[in-house]
This record gives structure tokens, sequence and C-alpha cells, in this order.
């Protein structure tokens, strides 16, 4: 295994672009290539076989490419497949879970917010981590549904999201929640959104800060870290290109994104 091949990332669309920013940030010598499984999007209402089944044939593709570590930038994935990957698989394969401990431990009220996918919120993964960090604390599950879609649609700053986000931050506000989860690695893009409607004492946290730093100490305890430049990442979707453009040309670089099927 060499240095520089490259970190291979994968989701159920674009949404993982904001765990690759981060990753991409922290390890900017690191090769990059994300897989944005748009044509399947969303895998958070799919049965949990057809979950895996995705998630193993992104791993594989991935693999073909080079990839020395998989980034699973999806929860629904990590939750449903993460297991049967590294079962399956020799190469460190990371997940991305939703961030209930920091804010089961940092609430005041006592009331959290998580949103995500309904995949998520019924796999067993997600139920033995709220069950372990939010003892005392009382947990508003909502499924963030129709997001992904819109997202996926290019509808991120429309007035339809803004719609769909009031109903579904309804439930938790009426608890008094002082902490929003994200539980979908598309839902960050929603942040701007999120904070025009929600109080200042609510507090949103994700986790892909905490996947970037994960991704870093795996490959250093495997003396695997790029300490030199590498190739530009590489974006491949087998959706509609310009919307996974316009996300990652957010930043001040612009990356090439390729269609590809797979």
């Amino acid at each position: 295994m060499s240095k520089k091949q490259p970190i291979g990332i994968f989701d159920s669309g674009v949404g993982g672009t904001s765990i690759w920013k981060e990753i991409h940030q922290l390890l900017p010598y690191e090769h990059t290539i994300y897989l944005a499984d748009s044509i399947n999007a969303p895998y958070g209402e799919k049965p949990k076989e057809e979950i895996v089944r995705l998630s193993f044939k992104n791993t594989k593709k991935l693999l073909e490419m080079g990839a020395k570590i998989i980034v699973v930038a999806c929860n629904t994935a990590t939750t449903n497949a993460i297991q049967q990957l590294r079962s399956s698989f020799t190469v460190p394969i990371i997940g991305i879970e939703p961030a209930i401990k920091p804010a089961a431990t940092k609430s005041r009220a006592k009331v959290i917010g998580i949103l995500a996918t309904k995949g998520t919120l019924s796999s067993e993964l997600f139920a033995r981590t709220s069950d372990l960090y939010s003892k005392n604390t009382k947990v508003i599950e909502v499924i963030g549904n129709g997001l992904v879609p819109a997202i996926e649609n290019g509808q991120k700053d429309s007035e339809k999201m803004d719609r769909l986000l009031r109903d579904l931050l309804q439930p938790m506000l009426q608890e008094g929640i002082d902490y929003l989860v994200l539980g979908c690695s598309h839902y960050p893009y929603l942040i701007p959104n999120l904070k025009r409607l929600l109080p200042d004492s609510v507090t949103i946290i994700d986790s892909g800060e905490a996947v970037a730093r994960q991704t870093q100490a795996v490959l250093g305890s495997q003396d695997l870290l790029c300490d030199q430049p590498n190739k530009a990442p590489e974006f491949f979707t087998n959706g509609n290109p310009q919307v996974l453009k316009n996300l990652i040309n957010a930043s001040e670089q612009t990356f090439n994104v390729t269609y590809l099927d797979f």
C-alpha cells in the first residue's frame, strides 16, 4: 500500500461532499476520490438488504480505483452496512454516525433533536448508540422526509425547502431542544437555512470534522498519510454532474466532475 494512493469516499449522492470538504481541509495533500451514487438516492427509504448491496458496489468501485481507505460518507450506509463491509474487506473503513454523544453531553435542557433518514433512525446501530449516550436526555427523532431529494435536485435554497424544514422542526421546538443533531451527510448544506429558522438557543451539530480526524488517525496509525502534494481531487457521479459541481465549486477551487455509470 502506497501513501499516494487515494482516500475513497462514497455517499448515496452529493451530500457526502460535506464530509469530503472536512477531509480535504484537514488533509490537503491527500488524493481523494468521491463517488456520488445519486441515481440510487436516497438510501434512507430503501430496505437494509438494498443498502448493503449498494454499499458493497460503491466500495468495490473505489477499491478498483486504488483506494487505500474507504470513508462511508453516508449515515444510512454506515448504520446499516458498516459491519458487513469491515468483515469483507481488508482496507480500513471509516463510518459516519449521528453526533449523539456530544449533543447529549453538552445539552443543558437535556432535550436534543435528531434529524435523520428513516434508514438511519430504524437501524440497530443507531438504536445502540442512542441508548448508550442519551441516558437522562430526551431525544426527539424526526425523519427528514423530502430533504435529500430536494438537495439532489438542486433545490437547497428554495421556498419548498424552507417549508419542509419548518414542518420538520416544529415537533422538536415544541419539546424545547437546545441541540439539533444532523444525522445525514446531506444536511450540513442546510445549515444556513436552519440557522434562519431556529432560535439562537439551538446549537446545530454534525459529524464531519470528527470523521476527518478519525480518517487522519487511522491513516497515521498505518503510516499511510501522504506528506507531499498529490493529485487533485476527483469526483464521479451517476446522476446530474451539475448539482455536484454547484456544491463543491462553492469553495475557492474548481474541481472536475465526471459522469460515471457505476
